[in-house]
C-alpha cells in the first residue's frame, strides 16, 4: 500500500516472497528443482469498521467538503471513518495524467487530504461543553447560577458577541449549552482563564495525537500562556480567552478528536483512544482498560444534560433533528465555526449570511452527538467544510447516521427494523 492503513500494514498484508532453485540447460530447459521456498502468505487484517454504515456515511456526505468518524465509546472501536471527497488510489498503480492529477491537487475540496485525521478546524460551539466542565470543576461557576446575555459583552474597547443579537436573556448552564449562548461562555472563559481550559481540553483528547493506525494524524491546537509567548513572542491577551471560550481563536480539532472528546464525556470520563484494527492474523489488538480522566461526575453531568437538551427539548438549536425512535435518543451539540473576521462596519448595517458569502467564506457546519442517552454506547462527529450551520447542514447527516449505528446495535432491542448480527459490525481489509 501506498497511503492509509495498507501503507501502515503493507508488511503484515504483503508476507514475504517465496523463491525456486532450478537447474537449467543450455537452452533455459528446466531440467529439476534444487530448492523451493514457498515465502509466507500476507497476514488477514480485520478492522473494526461497519462496511454498511461506512457506505452510508458516504453517501450521506456526498457532494461535500466533509468529515464523519463513529466511535464505539467504551472501547475505542472506530465504526465509521469518512472523508470526502475521496479518490481511486487503484488509478495510482497505472499512473496518472497530469490533469487529473493537477484536478487533485487543485481542487478546493482537498480530496488528497483524510479530513478525519489531517482536517484541522477550529471546534466553535463544541467546544462549550469542555468549559462548562471546567467551570464545574474549578468551582468558578454553580450550574445554577444565571448569567445574563443582551447579545454582546464589553471587555476593554472590544465588544464580544452571541449569535443572538437580541441576547438569550437569563441562561444557566444547562441552558447555555442548549441554546449555544456566546455571552455565557465568555463570562465562563473570563473566570476560569487559559490555562484551566487548556488543561481540561486535553483531558478530552483535544491537542493530543492518539498513536492511531492511519499515518498522517494531527493534533490539533489547544492555547496556553506559554504556547503562545514560545510560539509568537507575545503574551496572552484577556480577549483571546473570551474568543477561546466559544471554541474559536487558535483552536483546532480533527474530526477523529471531537469524537473521542465527545466519547469521553459520555463513557463517563474514561480516557478511551480510538483505534481501527481488530486484528492482525491470529493476534487479537486488544487495548487497556481506558483511565480515568480525573474529571468529577458532576462535572460531566452538566455538560451531558445541556446536550440532551440541545436535541431533545424545543428551542435546543438541534431539536429539529432530534432521533424520535424509542430507545434510540441522541444528545447532540452544534457549532458553526467562523472562518472570517466580522468587522464592526459591517455589525453596524448588518452581517452578510452565509449564503450572500462565497464557499470559502461560509462558517463550518459541525455536530457531535452521542446515544443512546440513557446508555450512551455510540458517538459520532460530523464536519462539513465552509456548511454553514451545524444545526441546519451537520446535524441532520449525524442523526441519519447515529439512527443506522443503533439500527444495526445487536444489544439494541428496541428499534424497530432487522437486527444486524454482533460479527457485522467487523470489516476484513482485502489481503494484499
Amino acid at each position: 500500500g501506498k497511503s492509509g492503513l495498507e501503507r501502515r500494514l503493507d508488511g503484515e498484508l504483503r508476507g514475504a516472497a517465496g523463491a525456486s532453485h532450478v537447474e537449467v540447460n543450455a537452452y533455459g530447459r528446466v531440467i529439476r528443482e534444487l530448492s523451493k521456498d514457498p515465502g509466507t502468505p500476507g497476514s488477514k487484517v480485520v478492522l473494526t469498521l461497519d462496511m454498511d454504515l461506512q457506505k452510508f456515511a458516504t453517501e450521506r456526505l456526498a457532494g461535500e467538503a466533509a468529515a464523519a468518524v463513529v466511535m464505539d465509546i467504551h472501547t475505542g472501536d472506530v465504526l465509521a471513518s469518512v472523508s470526502t471527497p475521496a479518490y481511486d488510489p487503484n488509478d495510482f498503480n497505472v499512473g496518472l495524467s497530469q490533469a487529473t492529477w493537477d484536478g487533485l491537487i487543485q481542487n478546493p475540496y482537498k480530496p488528497l487530504v483524510n479530513k478525519t485525521i489531517a482536517g484541522q478546524y477550529p471546534p466553535g460551539s463544541t467546544f462549550k461543553m469542555i468549559v462548562a466542565a471546567a467551570a464545574v470543576e474549578h468551582k468558578v461557576m454553580r450550574p445554577t447560577e444565571r448569567i445574563r446575555c443582551t447579545g454582546k459583552t464589553t471587555l476593554g474597547n472590544h465588544e464580544f458577541h452571541c449569535w443572538k443579537r437580541r441576547g438569550h436573556g437569563y441562561v444557566d448552564m444547562r441552558q447555555a449549552i442548549m441554546h449555544s449562548c456566546n455571552t455565557y461562555f465568555y463570562e465562563a472563559a473570563k473566570r476560569l482563564g487559559i490555562d484551566r481550559i487548556n488543561e481540561m481540553a486535553h483531558r478530552f483528547g483535544l491537542g493530543e495525537s492518539y498513536g492511531y493506525e492511519v499515518p498522517g494524524e494531527k493534533s490539533g491546537l489547544v492555547p496556553s500562556r506559554g504556547w503562545k509567548r514560545a510560539t509568537t513572542g507575545a503574551p496572552w491577551q484577556q480577549g483571546e480567552t473570551l474568543i477561546a471560550g466559544v471554541g474559536q481563536g487558535y483552536l483546532l480539532a480533527t474530526p477523529l478528536q471531537l469524537a473521542v472528546m465527545t466519547s469521553r464525556l459520555a463513557n463517563g470520563g474514561r480516557a478511551v483512544k480510538p483505534h481501527l484494527v481488530r486484528s492482525v492474523g491470529e493476534e487479537i489488538m486488544e487495548s487497556p482498560p481506558a483511565p480515568s480522566m480525573g474529571v468529577s461526575d458532576a462535572a460531566l453531568a452538566v455538560a451531558r444534560d445541556g446536550m440532551n437538551m440541545v436535541s431533545n427539548v424545543p428551542g435546543g438549536t438541534a431539536y429539529r433533528s432530534r432521533l424520535t425512535e424509542p430507545g434510540m435518543q441522541l444528545a447532540g451539540k452544534t457549532g458553526s465555526a467562523q472562518v472570517r473576521r466580522i468587522s464592526r462596519e459591517e455589525r453596524e448595517s448588518g452581517v452578510l449570511t452565509n449564503e450572500e458569502l462565497e464557499w470559502k467564506q461560509r462558517e463550518h457546519a459541525l455536530f457531535v452527538a452521542f446515544a443512546p442517552v440513557k446508555d450512551p454506547r455510540y458517538a459520532v462527529s460530523v464536519v462539513v467544510e465552509h456548511g454553514s450551520s451545524g444545526s441546519r447542514t451537520a446535524a441532520p447527516i449525524a442523526r441519519d447516521i447515529m439512527r443506522l449505528v443503533l439500527e444495526r446495535d445487536p444489544s439494541n432491542t428496541l428499534a424497530e427494523g432487522p437486527q444486524a448480527p454482533a460479527n457485522s459490525l467487523v470489516s476484513p481489509l482485502r489481503e494484499g
